[in-house]
């Protein structure tokens, strides 16, 4: 009797790289896994150079294909080519800073704060919660009526600024410096 092979499932992150048309690389399994491992957190740039140098470095691994680390240039490259697809969420907070996330293929509209003064960005999907349903229809219609006038390649990001509960309430027990004549 001939032996029987199991074959075992495909990796996630290969699946959604080559549904997208991308190269299955060790850098690019890398950066995907560590942006959906982490879905609730955007990064810059060098935030995310950094989570993966430390990562690569705690298990003892490169971040390269040939164990080497994942370069500035190779890194924009990747998440560049990520976005593209609707991988992830390419966000440019008040500053014109960069941050990105994994994009959840089921949303439409991403809701979330951005502080004017720390700069942490927080979804709003748990804030919203009684709201959620309103948002994601009024997104979909959006995006249907956009499709309709021949846009192609849609995403929608719903950004609340200000200033967060934590800032606002630092800066009110803050003492204020005396002014002197």
């Amino acid at each position: 009797m001939p032996a029987v092979t199991r074959l075992s499932p495909p990796d996630p992150i290969d699946a959604l790289l080559s549904a997208h048309g991308l190269r299955r690389t060790g850098a690019a399994r890398l950066v995907l896994g560590w942006l959906l491992a982490h879905p609730d957190t955007s990064y810059t740039h060098a935030q995310l150079q950094t989570a993966l140098q430390d990562a690569s470095a705690a298990d003892g691994q490169g971040a390269g294909e040939g164990g080497g680390t994942l370069d500035r240039v190779t890194l924009y490259r990747l998440i560049d080519r990520l976005t593209q697809v609707g991988l992830l969420l390419c966000r440019v907070d008040v500053n014109r800073v960069r941050r990105y996330q994994s994009m959840p293929a089921s949303v439409h509209a991403l809701p979330h704060f951005e502080c004017q003064s720390c700069h942490r960005d927080q979804p709003l999907e748990g804030a919203l919660q009684g709201n959620a349903l309103d948002l994601e229809v009024a997104a979909q219609n959006a995006l249907q009526a956009l499709k309709a006038l021949g846009y192609q390649g849609l995403s929608l990001d719903l950004a609340v600024r200000g200033v967060c509960a934590d800032c606002a309430t630092a800066a009110s027990i803050a003492p204020t410096p005396a002014v002197t004549p």
